[in-house]
């Protein structure tokens, strides 16, 4: 029997009108909570998710701790690669390292599918401990998005400027589309395994498509995008895109079959909305504002706030994740404030 939910989040990522704005943080799982070091100090980040009772207690910590008003699974998007082939190592400090990377066309017809039952059990036993027994609000779900899980493929790992990527795919644009074809059966199989386990929405992290103008995502990317998430209405959840530095794609985005359009703090609510966005937003408070003092963090939030309760449909996030170095009782302070001064 699955314990009665606090669905605030889905109603407002839905458009409705809610009590007050609901929020969570990107990031809110892990890098800044005491818990959480004193398990990396014995565990690594594949070691804890592949243990669901562990990643169940890691997802479901902020909740506890914040107030927050969802769970994010606590996993990283590379999560699903290992299974169609990628040799994939998180190391300390750098990031996603990846032995193969993806050179031509022949490197993509190697890739393999993804059985999510056989191949990530322990992820979607992870979601089923938290949805059926333990949280009180909604678990989103999550998956890199193709050019961003193809960034990291392609350059071997963390970039500053794509060049192998871009250069891939301005040169071989078959070989392109046959990898963002791969990625997206991936990712459409991946979620699916998710919500069928009990998420009750998906954010797809595109981090670094902003490295693309316009015009090129349109072509190289959107169609991709439209079919990924075409594909995962049937599932009636609520579906979030979100990456940094796209300003440029946030028209791109808001034309997209979505339901949120998640802001970095580039953009603020207000310029969105001028711009033409239609859809929810989600965002955006910079996460360097929490290593100020309270008063500006107050002051950054409530205008943040203001501007989200003006043009309605919003759900306060950062504008990127948490990062190690904020703490855990400012995140807790933070969530009571904006419940506090939204509370209808």
């Amino acid at each position: 029997m699955s314990k009665r939910i606090n669905d605030t989040i889905l109603k407002a990522y839905k458009g409705e009108k809610t009590d007050y704005t609901p929020a969570w943080f990107m990031r809110q799982a892990g890098r800044s909570q005491p818990e959480y070091r004193k398990l990396k100090e014995k565990y690594s980040l594949f070691e804890i998710t592949h243990q669901p009772e562990l990643c169940a207690y890691v997802t479901r910590l902020p909740v506890e701790n914040y107030g927050v008003d969802a769970a994010i699974l606590y996993k990283d998007i590379m999560t699903p690669l290992p299974a169609i082939g990628v040799d994939v190592e998180i190391k300390a400090g750098i990031g996603p390292v990846i032995d193969n990377p993806i050179r031509n066309i022949r490197d993509i017809e190697k890739l393999g599918e993804l059985n999510p039952e056989a191949d990530i059990p322990y992820v979607l036993d992870t979601i089923r401990i938290l949805t059926e027994e333990q949280l009180d609000v909604p678990l989103i779900g999550f998956s890199g998005a193709p050019f961003t899980l193809a960034s990291y493929m392609i350059e071997g790992g963390p970039s500053k400027n794509y060049s192998k990527t871009k250069s891939l795919m301005y040169r071989e644009p078959e070989a392109w589309f046959a990898l963002m074809d791969k990625l997206a059966d991936m990712i459409i199989t991946y979620v699916d395994a998710q919500v069928k386990a009990g998420v009750k929405a998906v954010q797809i992290f595109d981090s670094w498509v902003g490295s693309l103008n316009a015009a090129d995502y349109r072509v190289f990317i959107k169609p991709v995008m439209t079919r990924i998430f075409s594909e995962l209405k049937k599932h009636n959840v609520p579906l979030i895109t979100f990456g940094v530095g796209a300003r440029h794609l946030l028209l791109e985005w808001n034309d997209l079959p979505v339901d949120v359009v998640g802001l970095d703090w580039r953009t603020s609510i207000a310029e969105a909305r001028e711009m033409g966005v239609t859809k929810v937003v989600q965002g955006n408070l910079d996460p360097t504002i929490l290593l100020t003092d309270w008063e500006t963090i107050e002051r950054r939030t409530k205008a943040i706030l203001d501007e989200g309760m003006q043009h309605g449909k919003h759900v306060f996030n950062l504008g990127h994740g948490v990062t190690p170095d904020i703490k855990p009782e400012t995140l807790k302070k933070l969530t009571a404030l904006i419940h506090s001064y939204t509370q209808k």
